[in-house]
């Protein structure tokens, strides 16, 4: 079966000037080499420190911002090869969710017109059709359609994410990009919006990208995971094998982080030591190397490919 979403080889640069007058120009290395493909009805996590590339991999997915290199295909079409206008049909196939829910909500609007506005700028539905399926959206992710009416200021943090999910939503999409969806939100608001996104998901059959720092939410939601370090993709697998056997120092560092209330527990947390380095200036070979405990002399040179060490796991590391 062909996978829904094949991400090859995706590179973001950005260019940057130092001075005001200066005519030298360096380049952010914001996604390196990046790969990997989503099958119909599953979930990807995307994880990471912050700054590691994992929004900037998501937005350039959706063409929001434009790629420098690589190929993005949705159901076999190759989205990089296509302008705004014939990339307009797949954006309604393709929705995001972002981390903000006040600020991604415009509140001079009312809920309904924030809901509605995607269905009438694609031409889906009469009039009294947007209302309906309003009104049945709201439902969907519980709010009343009684609250149409109200604006995004309204509502509390929790209620504008469902409202940004209707929003996602009302143009019956298959793929939805969750762009740290959970992460402004109390723990108790998070745990009901992860439970709202896994029933939409069985109940229309979407399928998800969740980018996250937070590598409990992503065990709970996710079938597969990919970790990302400085623009680039270190370890893949099913989400059980990550978390029972990560193989990648970094990996096992972001996974020792994770607070625990089990006073019986007994394990050595992994402290990574220095500071991410600039991606104006990554490091040469293994990205990872001026942090990682068990470098070698290799690794200051040589870039780690990708090899699988188990079925469907696969690691990016010259010490494996």
């Amino acid at each position: 079966m062909k996978p829904l979403l094949e991400v090859n080889n995706l590179t973001v640069h950005f260019p940057v000037r130092r001075g005001l007058l200066s005519g030298h120009r360096q380049v952010v290395h914001a996604v390196d080499d990046v790969s990997f493909s989503l099958a119909e009805g599953e979930t990807l996590g995307l994880v990471g420190e912050s700054g590691c590339g994992k929004t900037t991999t998501g937005l350039a997915i959706l063409k929001l911002i434009p790629l420098t290199s690589g190929r993005v295909a949705y159901q076999g079409q190759d989205l990089s090869a296509l302008n705004d206008r014939q990339m307009r049909r797949f954006r309604r196939e393709m929705q995001i969710i972002f981390q903000d829910p006040y600020s991604s909500l415009n509140p001079r609007m009312t809920v309904r017109r924030i809901i509605s506005d995607p269905m009438k700028i694609h031409g889906r539905g009469n009039a009294k059709e947007r209302q309906e399926r309003v009104a049945y959206l709201l439902e969907k992710v519980g709010l009343t359609p009684e609250q149409a009416d109200r604006y995004p200021h309204e509502f509390s943090g929790g209620q504008r994410q469902r409202i940004g999910i209707a929003r996602a939503l009302s143009l019956g999409p298959k793929l939805i990009i969750g762009d740290e969806p959970v992460s402004a939100l109390d723990v108790s608001i998070q745990a009901q919006i992860i439970n709202l996104l896994i029933d939409l998901q069985k109940e229309f059959g979407l399928s998800y990208i969740v980018i996250s720092h937070d590598l409990a939410v992503v065990e709970y939601i996710c079938d597969h995971v990919a970790v990302m370090y400085l623009g680039q993709i270190v370890e893949t697998a099913p989400y059980r094998e990550i978390y029972t056997d990560p193989r990648h120092p970094y990996t096992q560092a972001l996974l020792s982080a994770i607070p625990t209330f089990d006073l019986a527990a007994t394990y050595e947390m992994s402290v990574l030591g220095g500071d991410v380095p600039s991606p104006i200036q990554p490091p040469p070979g293994c990205r990872f190397h001026p942090r990682c405990p068990i470098c070698m002399d290799e690794c200051c040179r040589t870039v780690p490919a990708m090899k699988e060490v188990s079925p469907g796991h696969f690691v990016a590391c010259l010490a494996l």
